[in-house]
């Protein structure tokens, strides 16, 4: 028997002033969170919420996501964490889908949750700021013991090619993808995260704010994330690990302008994931920042894991990294069989951290979890030292006159440019080839780039079927919850 808040109960024990969430007027040392959890887990209580109802979790990344994410577990409850941004439509949807009992919103901004929580007859429960720890008053409760196999999140994916889909979580995938990423990052107590990931997605609630506390670390949360201010607290909480997403790496290039190495010199690792890092930007952070960013590759249904780059060895630009520890990793073709290094194939990933499968749906389960194995429908090639480069979805890749392209690949070549700042690459119908490379850019001010100038830029750095010939240049790029760009919005006519 075991539960998700067994880290924040030994290092609370252990170590219970040690710091694990810093804010700007505010932190959290692990007594004060273990308190706070469980003081809310008695609410959960109070409110008739028994082990094993699922509740909707709709917060932004602050303390009190932590509080009621952690007090949820301790409870016995699931939890269905959603984006902020969520519609009253989609609320209502993963209500009915999950079978849901209530809906926990953060106080500032839940009109959508109140109106889907009315339409349904589900509870909302709002969460409000937290107090001052001294004038609170605690009732003590007994953290519910929990069989490892029991689901403890249900992860909803963004449903791109039908109705998102709920990844089961259970509590031995959320504690062991913890540790594996504590031991992937040779993480310890001394360990300072900043991040300004949603803590809904996986990625933030399991390889940041599971894995700090996990090693008994602390973290500092920018909601929302804005450059600006992720600079201003890496130099005054003096950051050792910084976790995001391109788009972010981008943006905080941009917002320290005037930065100089020596502002970061405690940054001891930043951590990329969500999509593939164009070379560019990582070659740029670096030299900016003089830390490497290490590239890794999981999915929701792995619990954010699969791939990393190993910290001990120079960063190899473009490549995911090595298998994760504890993970097994397989690129196979369409017959299933592996297929030889070098080649492309489908990542298959077996490991501790793969889901128990998708919520009420049984056969969605058994087309993707195969003897153990999962199929993550993301295409990679793996070189001869054994990192893995992802280049592209199985249902992303375009196919030109009899050609396969792989996304990926030519998005690299555009980020080489000087004036583009963003590159997605899609697949268009062409009557002639079946089909046509397209790429969708954004520029940085002032730029007088066209779209016959980027076809032409391109032609002299890759092969005549790769040439994106249809150029669109807009203002931002669509992205989803965690600053990965949304190629399923683009829209060429």
């Amino acid at each position: 028997m075991t539960n998700v808040v067994r880290p924040l109960q030994h290092h609370a024990r252990n170590h219970p002033d040690s710091l694990v969430i810093r804010g700007d007027d505010r932190h959290w040392s692990y007594a004060e969170l273990l308190a706070d959890s469980l003081d809310f887990a008695v609410t959960l209580r109070r409110a008739g919420h028994a082990p094993g109802a699922r509740i909707v979790l709709i917060a932004p990344t602050v303390p009190e996501f932590v509080i009621a994410y952690l007090g949820m577990q301790a409870a016995g409850v699931v939890t269905v964490p959603m984006n902020t941004m969520s519609t009253r439509e989609e609320i209502e949807y993963v209500l009915g889908d999950a079978g849901a009992t209530a809906i926990i919103a953060w106080h500032a901004d839940n009109a959508a949750a109140i109106a889907a929580g009315q339409a349904s007859g589900v509870e909302v429960i709002s969460l409000e700021a937290s107090g001052p720890h001294e004038n609170r008053i605690r009732e003590t409760t007994e953290v519910v013991e929990r069989e490892p196999t029991d689901t403890a999140a249900i992860l909803y994916t963004s449903g791109t090619t039908g109705r998102p889909k709920g990844a089961e979580l259970t509590v031995t995938n959320i504690l062991e993808a913890a540790k594996i990423s504590v031991e992937i990052g040779h993480t310890t107590a001394a360990d300072r995260f900043a991040t300004g990931l949603p803590l809904f997605h996986v990625f933030g609630q399991i390889s940041v704010m599971m894995a700090a506390i996990t090693a008994g670390a602390s973290m500092t949360l920018v909601s929302p994330f804005d450059p600006t201010q992720m600079v201003q607290a890496l130099r005054r909480h003096r950051i050792t690990v910084l976790s995001g997403v391109p788009t972010m790496w981008n943006a905080l290039l941009r917002a320290a302008a005037d930065a100089e190495p020596g502002d970061f010199t405690s940054v001891r690792v930043a951590v990329s994931g969500g999509a593939s890092l164009p070379a560019e930007v990582s070659k740029a952070f670096e030299e900016r920042f003089g830390c490497p960013v290490l590239e890794g590759y999981g999915l929701t249904e792995t619990a954010s894991l699969g791939t990393f780059a190993d910290i001990n060895r120079d960063v190899k630009i473009g490549f995911a990294g090595i298998a994760a520890p504890h993970t097994s990793i397989e690129l196979r073709g369409s017959d299933g069989r592996v297929v030889p290094r070098g080649d492309v194939g489908e990542v298959w990933i077996s490991g501790p951290s793969v889901m128990k499968g998708y919520w009420g749906r049984p056969q969605a389960t058994d087309e993707v979890l195969i003897n153990g194995w999962f199929r993550t429908g993301d295409l990679a090639l793996q070189d001869d030292e054994g990192d893995y480069r992802i280049v592209g979805r199985l249902k992303d890749l375009i196919i030109r006159g009899g050609y396969n392209v792989y996304p990926g690949e030519v998005e690299e070549v555009l980020y080489e440019h000087p004036d583009i700042i963003e590159a997605a690459v899609i697949g268009v119908p062409d009557d002639y080839y079946g089909e046509e490379v397209a790429a969708v850019i954004s520029v940085v001010d002032n730029s007088s780039l066209t779209g016959p100038q980027v076809t032409a830029w391109a032609r002299e750095r890759m092969s005549p079927y790769k040439i994106p010939r249809i150029v669109r240049i807009v203002e931002h790029l669509p992205k989803g919850p965690s600053g990965k760009i949304h190629k399923r919005s683009l829209r060429i006519e």
